[in-house]
């Protein structure tokens, strides 16, 4: 079951039942909470999860970009806020948590632009394990937020790097990097690199980056990671 809720105060998309024993918070690309998303958001409450999709972009209209439409993106990421998107992300977490799912139970996956955010809602306090698709911001902050290099030494939950090498915008030494910095805190963390994956390997919607073999795997390995991870309620 699918549906558009305003439960924690902003538009959402859920999906998935209420009586799940995991829930998991599906962060946008910067193209907004469009098909692809609400399908992997599907895609999740299939496996399981109560799945919630924020509409990071509610502040402009919620809208949803083409993606040939890029430009259209740029403006409304550039409107991002960390005190925006932390306000969002609490929101989002007490949402689940008036449906009976505690921390140790909600685990946060973002891809590209929400890639880094989900990086972010890993050093707040309210989710028990993040992954990130190829998140940006490395070595220079976006969306208001601090490098993700400067955030990793204040990550609170367990966390899942999935990256391609061949993708333009994070250069794999600064990846590495990351892998180096991550790896001396005191909670699991792992960094997957595909060398024939690009930008967006795992988005179908997008048949000049998506990569199959890519997005199948680091598909599997967040669910594991998760398993491994989260609670049941």
């Amino acid at each position: 079951m699918s549906t558009t809720a305003s439960s924690p105060g902003f538009p959402v998309y859920v999906t998935g039942s209420t009586g799940s024993p995991r829930a998991l918070i599906v962060l946008q690309e910067a193209f907004g909470v469009n098909h692809h998303i609400r399908n992997v958001a599907d895609r999740f409450a299939d496996a399981g999860f109560f799945a919630v999709a924020p509409h990071l972009f509610h502040r402009s209209g919620a809208p949803e970009i083409p993606y040939d439409e890029f430009d259209r993106a740029m403006p409304l990421m550039a409107e991002l806020t960390v005190e925006g998107l932390t306000n969002d992300l609490n929101a989002t977490i007490d949402f689940l948590n008036s449906l009976g799912f505690g921390s140790s139970s909600i685990g946060v996956v973002g891809f590209c632009m929400g890639g880094s955010v989900a990086f972010y809602a890993a050093t707040l306090a309210g989710v028990g394990a993040a992954v990130t698709f190829y998140g940006g911001g490395l070595t220079k902050g976006r969306f208001g937020l601090s490098p993700l290099l400067e955030l990793a030494p204040t990550l609170r939950a367990p966390w899942l790097g999935l990256f391609g090498d061949l993708d333009t915008s994070i250069p794999s030494d600064d990846v590495e990097a990351l892998r180096v910095v991550t790896a001396k805190l005191p909670l699991t963390t792992d960094i997957v690199r595909y060398p024939d994956a690009q930008h967006g390997f795992h988005c179908d919607a997008r048949p000049s980056a998506y990569n199959e073999g890519a997005a199948r795997d680091a598909y599997r390995r967040t669910l594991d990671f998760f398993a491994e991870q989260l609670s049941d309620r």
